[in-house]
């Protein structure tokens, strides 16, 4: 059976040389691996295909029998690793707390620790009468953050 010591050097080496990183790495226990990586201009398929290539060259088949799959981090995925949130600083993206709180926000900085977000929102505001847009920014640690997922823009 293959396990992540065995595979994770393969991995870091390529993702290193091609300024990617691993975003997870899976191996059930029926030998199928399963790894996802992702970059700061995302992945192209020749990436998944060159990393792929390596993985198996480095087993033997006849020895280990495994099924492989490498992918690169879906749009449509929250984020998982710290790098992803870098990639995403400056864009929208959707967050959800675990207080139930859901808020479409754009991702002003990252930390390993925390995020800071900026929305707009209606609020009070003295000697008005009706609400005005207030722009906010708030900081959350990621302990509090259940999920973070880019907002997908289609272009016209």
């Amino acid at each position: 059976m293959i396990e992540k010591k065995d595979i994770q050097p393969i991995i870091d080496n390529y993702t290193a040389g091609a300024g990617l990183f691993l975003v997870a790495l899976k191996i059930s226990v029926d030998n199928v691996v399963e790894v996802v990586i992702d970059g700061p201009q995302g992945v192209n398929l020749d990436q998944c295909v060159a990393l792929s290539n390596r993985i198996n060259a480095a087993f033997d088949r006849n020895v280990e029998d495994f099924e492989l799959t490498v992918s690169s981090a879906g749009l449509d995925q929250p984020l998982r690793v710290f790098p992803q949130y870098l990639k995403y600083i400056g864009q929208e993206v959707e967050i959800t707390l675990k207080a139930g709180t859901k808020k479409r926000v754009t991702l002003l900085d990252a930390t390993p620790e925390a995020v800071t977000v900026q929305y707009v929102e209606q609020q009070k505001v003295a000697d008005k009468k009706r609400k005005q847009p207030v722009i906010v920014t708030e900081t959350y640690i990621l302990t509090e953050v259940k999920t973070t997922k880019p907002i997908i823009k289609w272009k016209d």
